[in-house]
Parts: structure tokens; C-alpha cells; sequence
């Protein structure tokens, strides 16, 4: 509640940050899993004197510097800018928690761009084996930065120790960075596969084209297998709260995650009856199809990712409207307008129950809630009468365990009741008003 933030309309900060989220993680982990391709593969091509597929690895990597480095690059940037603006607090709580980790990843990534550019560059100009060495520097500094970068993710949902210790150790080296870093490797690998398999389907020769396919299609089901197996050692190591959530104690969630899990079985079934089995009759469009079902894996995996640290932004430690769980007793008795800093309210607005209701909503509720979009509240609230609006207000943690306890005062919460039954009622509010 320390800066304002940005209010994006019908869609919402958090499906924002989610969208351009998603489509980065897709391309970024194909960004790692593709180093390890490319190396290993030239590997072999070299020693078997196979120049098909040189011929091949090089066309691919073009593919793998537009898609990897520019787009991905790219949407890095537009993650900062979207959680810079929609949620400026945890952002900036996890830049002073992790200042040092971010400095290092950042060394990773820019060791990462450079000998990425040098390896493609570097096909006619290097000899083989610095060529070679190139592609594992370029994979070192790639995998480093998903090895700093997973440490601050999964902080998020599993502080661990930090919350009492504040060490940048304990934060770094919480309970789930080991088997999410085992899932997320596994998921670079199958992504190399899954990107493979479309630049490789495309091929004009019919050999070279049936060799690759069934080669890419090992990488996607090796993946494929690994992935559940971190999958469960992760589950185990969060918070007890967040896996009800994923298990039924939130239905949506719980669908989302059993979505996770169909599609994730759809990807490796498709991999294993098309390019695996049949690679000959592989075809680019059928790579697409398969390349599809793994962004939309990726994306329900991510969401429930996020959505499970609810009530929290940083669990037991930030909440997801930006309240410290340290300050809860003072906004307790000082109130939300009075506590957030940029709340600029006048003595119109205490006069006025609606306008400050709107307010107390804004800066309590908005950074989760829509009125008319995505999670909309006027649609949550829809049939409700104002006692009923109340009484969840006063019990929002005890009903919703998703979801931060109210930290209004009594008259902010009877302000926010208004005008929430305004949303759905204008003509009574506006009669009852005028009387």
C-alpha cells in the first residue's frame, strides 16, 4: 500500500502479468532446453560426420535465436515493466530481499546472450570444438539463470525459514527450489523436444526429416516422465494450505490443476502416437497441434502456481493487497484509506459512503478483484443483500481461506458494503440516498 499501482481494465493486473508470463516461461525454458539440444546433437553429428544434420542444427538455431533471444528477451522486459506497475510493493520486496541474487543472474544472462549470439554466428567461423565449447557456455549461463531465477520464485510460495531469519540464504534455499528446479529442468528438455519437432517436420528431405522427428520426440517424453516425478516431491514441500487449495478447497483451482495434469498426459500420448511411432507421416501441422497442447499445459500449471500463495503475494509475509502481514494491527486500527499513501482522501469523501467505498475497494481489493472483468466483484456480489455483504466482509479470511482478512475500519467496511450492493442496485442506493 506504499505506491500506487496500475488499475488495468476488465482484464486485470494479475491476468496481465499472467498472460505475458506464460508466453515468456514457454519460450524461455525452450531457450535452456534448446542449448542442451543443440550442443549434444552437433556433438553427434560431428562424430558421425553427419552433415544433414549439421546442415539442419544450423537452420534450427536461427529458429532458436528469433524465438529464444528476441521474443524471449523481449517478454522478460514486459514482465518487469507488468509487475512493476501492477503490484510496485512485492516487486520492490523482492528486489531488497534478493539484491544480490539478481545481480548474479543478471552476469548469467548476459554470459547467456553473448555466447548464444557467438554460437550462431560462430557455425563457419569457429573450428568444432570451440564451436562446441561455445554451445556449453552458452547452456551454463542459460541454466544458471533459471538456477537464480527458480530460488526467487519459489520463495514466493515457500519462505521457509527467511520469515524469522530474514538471511538471504534461508530465502534463497527455501523448501521448494529443489524439486521445482528438477520440474523446471525437465520442462526445458521436453520444450526442446516440442520446438524441435516443428522446425524438423518442416524439412524437405524425407530421411533427414523422419530422423530428427523421432530424435526430438525422445527429448518431449524423456521430459514428459521426469515431470510428474518432481511434480509430486514439489507438491510435498508446500505450504499445507496451498496444496487444499489445488485439492478441492478451492473448485477452480482444483480444476485447473486436474486440467494440468489431462493435458500434460495429452502431450506425451500425441508425442508418443505421432512423431515417436510414426515419424514418417509427421507432419508440421500435427508439431503445432502438439506445441499448442504444451503452451496450454504450461499456462493452467502457471496459474495454479500462482493462485495457490493465495491470501499471500509472499506467503506469510505480504498479503496480495500489498499488506505486510507485520503491519496487519496497524491498518487493523488505523484504517485502509489512512494507511495507504496514496489514497488522497478528501472531506468529500468521508461525507460520501459510496465514494469512499469505491476507495476502501480500490486500495483493499483491486489488486485481485476487477468490477466488470476478470474475477469481477459486481458478478461475486450479484443478489446479495447488504447484511450478507457485511457479514462475508467481517469473516472474508474465515469463508475465503483464499482470500486477506478485511483490515478496514468499521466505517470502511460499512462504506465498501454500500458499494458493492451499488454495483447491482444503483436505482435503490440512489433513492435511499436522496431521501
Amino acid at each position: 500500500m506504499e505506491y500506487p499501482f496500475w488499475d488495468v481494465p476488465l482484464l486485470g493486473g494479475g491476468m496481465l502479468i499472467g498472460i505475458i508470463a506464460i508466453l515468456h516461461v514457454f519460450v524461455a525454458h525452450f531457450a535452456i532446453g534448446s542449448g542442451l539440444f543443440l550442443v549434444l546433437s552437433e556433438i553427434r553429428a560431428r562424430r558421425t560426420g553427419d552433415e544433414a544434420l549439421l546442415g539442419y542444427l544450423k537452420r534450427h538455431s536461427t529458429f532458436f535465436i528469433l524465438v529464444a533471444l528476441v521474443f524471449g528477451a523481449i517478454s522478460g522486459v514486459g514482465i518487469w515493466w507488468a509487475i512493476g506497475l501492477v503490484h510496485p510493493s512485492a516487486t520492490s520486496a523482492l528486489i531488497h530481499i534478493f539484491v544480490w541474487a539478481w545481480a548474479i543472474e543478471w552476469v548469467f544472462f548476459i554470459v547467456e546472450l553473448l555466447a548464444a549470439f557467438i554460437y550462431y554466428y560462430g557455425w563457419n567461423r569457429l573450428d568444432p570444438r570451440t564451436h562446441i565449447r561455445v554451445g556449453w557456455i552458452y547452456l551454463a549461463g542459460a541454466w544458471l539463470s533459471l538456477f537464480m531465477i527458480n530460488g526467487i520464485l519459489t520463495f514466493m510460495l515457500t519462505p521457509g525459514k527467511w520469515v524469522e531469519t530474514r538471511s538471504i540464504v534461508d530465502a534463497f534455499f527455501n523448501p521448494s527450489m529443489l524439486p521445482s528446479l528438477v520440474v523446471r529442468t525437465a520442462v526445458a528438455v521436453a520444450l526442446a523436444g516440442l520446438y524441435a519437432l516443428i522446425t524438423a517436420s518442416a524439412e524437405a528431405d524425407e530421411s533427414l526429416r523422419e530422423r530428427v522427428v523421432k530424435y526430438a520426440s525422445k527429448w518431449v517424453l524423456v521430459g514428459m516422465t521426469v515431470i510428474p516425478i518432481g511434480g509430486i516431491w514439489y507438491i510435498s514441500r508446500i505450504p499445507d494450505q496451498a496444496r487444499e487449495i489445488s485439492m478441492g478447497g478451492a473448485p477452480v483451482v482444483t480444476l485447473f490443476a486436474a486440467a494440468s495434469v489431462v493435458f500434460s498426459a495429452f502431450v506425451f500420448l500425441a508425442t508418443l502416437a505421432g512423431p515417436f511411432l510414426f515419424p514418417r507421416r509427421f507432419h508440421v501441422t500435427f508439431a503445432f497441434v502438439i506445441v499448442a497442447l504444451g503452451l496450454v499445459t504450461t499456462g493452467v500449471t502457471e496459474w495454479v502456481r500462482e493462485a495457490v500463495r493465495k491470501p499471500y503475494i509472499i506467503y506469510d509475509y505480504m498479503y496480495s493487497n500489498a499488506v505486510r502481514t507485520e503491519d496487519v494491527q496497524n491498518v487493523w486500527e488505523r484504517g485502509v484509506l489512512a494507511s495507504a499513501k496514496w489514497s488522497l482522501l478528501d472531506e468529500q469523501d468521508k461525507q460520501d459512503l459510496l465514494r469512499m467505498g469505491e476507495k476502501v475497494f480500490r486500495f483493499h481489493c483491486q489488486s485481485c478483484h476487477t468490477v466488470n472483468g476478470f474475477n469481477g466483484i459486481k458478478f461475486a456480489v450479484k443478489g446479495w443483500k447488504k447484511d450478507f455483504i457485511d457479514m462475508q466482509l467481517q469473516n472474508l479470511d474465515q469463508l475465503k481461506g483464499y482470500m486477506p482478512p478485511f483490515l478496514g475500519t468499521e466505517e470502511e467496511r460499512k462504506a465498501l458494503t454500500e458499494w458493492l450492493y451499488s454495483l447491482n442496485n444503483p436505482v435503490e442506493v440512489q433513492q435511499a440516498a436522496s431521501r
